[in-house]
């Protein structure tokens, strides 16, 4: 009796899913979860450098200052400023009058724009390139994402927390196109 119970195999099929399933289970979340954090740093990289593209269309003017004895300093524009970190954040910017709560969503959920970081470098010049055959010289502008809790898919399972942060940074010559 016992020897035709060993040798029946017609549920052998359903034995080995049900051994293979918790393997295929973990490699579908882990996959899920790897292609949404590449999808995620993939948008915040792109958005930091749609900010510095933005940045460096902005005139001179407003992102540096003639000090004394005409030397460059630091000088960015509040306003320019504030357009910079939206724009970053959420691809648009305010419009005039535009309330702040009809912005759109920020690209990556968790993401404000008091945490982008605009860094003019005025002393920081790009003599390369066509600046060095124009004879002149653009000032530099780096837009920072500053940390960015990653807004993981299986967080209900603990696996990644908010603690885990992602971060992007881009540099731009201003040009004032």
């Amino acid at each position: 009796m016992i020897g035709r119970f060993i040798r029946d195999t017609r549920a052998a099929a359903a034995v080995e899913f049900v051994l293979a399933l918790p393997m295929m289970l973990a490699l579908l979340f882990v996959g899920l979860e790897a292609g949404h954090f590449f999808w995620t740093e993939h948008k915040l990289v792109k958005a930091v450098r749609d900010g510095a593209r933005f940045a460096a269309r902005a005139n001179i003017e407003d992102v540096c200052a003639i000090g004394l004895n005409g030397v460059l300093t630091n000088d960015l524009d509040p306003g320019l400023l504030s357009d910079i970190q939206t724009l970053t954040v959420t691809g648009q910017i305010l419009n005039t009058g535009q309330q702040a709560s009809t912005l759109p969503r920020p690209k990556v959920p968790g993401w404000a724009s008091t945490d982008v970081v605009v860094t003019p470098g005025c002393g920081d010049f790009v003599a390369t390139g066509i600046y060095e055959d124009l004879g002149s010289a653009a000032a530099l502008i780096t837009v920072s994402s500053g940390p960015v809790p990653y807004p993981s898919i299986l967080n209900g399972l603990g696996v990644l927390d908010r603690t885990f942060l992602i971060e992007a940074d881009a540099s731009a010559a201003v040009t004032g196109i």
